[in-house]
């Protein structure tokens, strides 16, 4: 066996190790995402005007960081995530304590939210797509990458509603992140109860969006996660040749 060879498979299964270590933390992972998850769907819940929330934005990174943390991305790209993350979350507390706000202000939280809540739940459905078996951890996952879309598309919708100039529903309804998180989630889930509806095109463009989005996922990203449980790992050639 050649020397480079011998250096390149410690190397690997050193990785491998890594990552099985990491997914054996999947179920308590996906909790501790869940609840950080509830906590922020709460802030949002109770804000009462478009402006997002510095708290609930916090919260948002904190439960990326946690997901590229179970899902096992790679170490390179796993310690950028988290450098980033780190930068947003510092800058974020910076502008709280000295005070600052104003427009340009919440459209960037905004902005940054959906940048981060766009990576997570993608993250979590190629993770559980390579894993073998269907268990708690990919019914967790499940839920946890359906309700990172769902807030997902809320801070689409604060984003619409900061840019443009007509409330995005109208005069009659409050325009706030506590009515469009609630307007995602019943779009989501094609529930649509009527009592609110978005008024401007970008917005009704981006509900018929998300419409479709929740029908997708549940056709395509649960159906590849429950492939991912009816294969059977491969046998490794090298395994083979050794064990021959």
């Amino acid at each position: 066996m050649s020397a480079p060879l011998q250096t390149r498979r410690p190397v690997a299964a050193h990785a491998a190790g890594r990552r099985a270590l990491r997914g054996r933390h999947g179920v308590p992972g996906y909790v501790a995402a869940l609840v950080l998850l509830t906590l922020s769907y709460w802030l949002c819940a109770v804000q009462r005007t478009t402006n997002p929330s510095p708290s609930a934005f916090l919260l948002i990174l904190a439960t990326v960081a946690v997901v590229f943390h179970i899902t096992a991305v790679r170490a390179v790209i796993q310690h950028v995530a988290w450098i980033v993350l780190a930068t947003a979350g510092i800058a974020t507390i910076v502008a709280t304590l000295v005070g600052a706000e104003g427009r340009i202000l919440d459209v960037m939280f905004s902005a940054a939210s959906i940048a981060a809540l766009l990576v997570a739940p993608a993250a979590i459905v190629a993770h559980q797509a390579r894993r073998r078996g269907f268990n708690l951890e990919a019914l967790m996952a499940t839920i946890t990458a359906y309700l990172l879309v769902g807030m997902l598309f809320t801070f689409v919708f604060n984003l619409v509603s900061l840019v443009s100039s007509a409330p995005m529903f109208g005069d009659g309804s409050e325009d706030s992140l506590s009515n469009q998180l609630f307007f995602s989630f019943t779009t989501l889930t094609t529930t649509g109860y009527g009592n609110l509806a978005p008024v401007t095109s970008g917005s009704q463009a981006v509900a018929v969006a998300e419409a479709i989005t929740g029908q997708l996922f549940l056709i395509t990203a649960v159906a590849r996660i429950m492939r991912g449980s009816s294969l059977r790992p491969a046998t490794r050639p090298d395994s083979r040749q050794e064990a021959s």
